[in-house]
């Protein structure tokens, strides 16, 4: 996981890499409401995320709650084959996200 230098002091994007699952879940975590709570308008790219659970799912939700109570977008820059697998299934229109 990495996240990208905030332009102009703004936004920042988070690039989650590997597995968003139940087994990074709480590694996670922190990083990712710190990169929504430290930016202006955070933004996610999920496009290397090998693995994605239900888990990764309320991760992604925890932190769009996050981002709605501090009054800030939450967007989504990039989704892997497996993380648009599950916004379909569940018919989930996460804001942001590429078709």
């Amino acid at each position: 996981m990495s996240i990208g230098e905030p332009g102009q002091g703004t936004a920042a994007c988070l690039a989650v890499e590997g597995e968003l699952t139940i087994y990074r879940a709480a590694e996670l975590k922190p990083a990712l409401l710190d990169a929504v709570r430290a930016s202006a308008a955070p933004a996610l790219d999920l496009s290397a995320v090998t693995e994605f659970d239900s888990a990764g799912l309320q991760l992604l939700l925890v932190a769009r709650r996050e981002a709605q109570r501090l009054g800030k977008p939450l967007h989504v820059a990039g989704t892997s084959p497996a993380v648009r697998e599950v916004f379909t299934l569940l018919g989930i229109d996460f804001e942001g996200a590429p078709a």
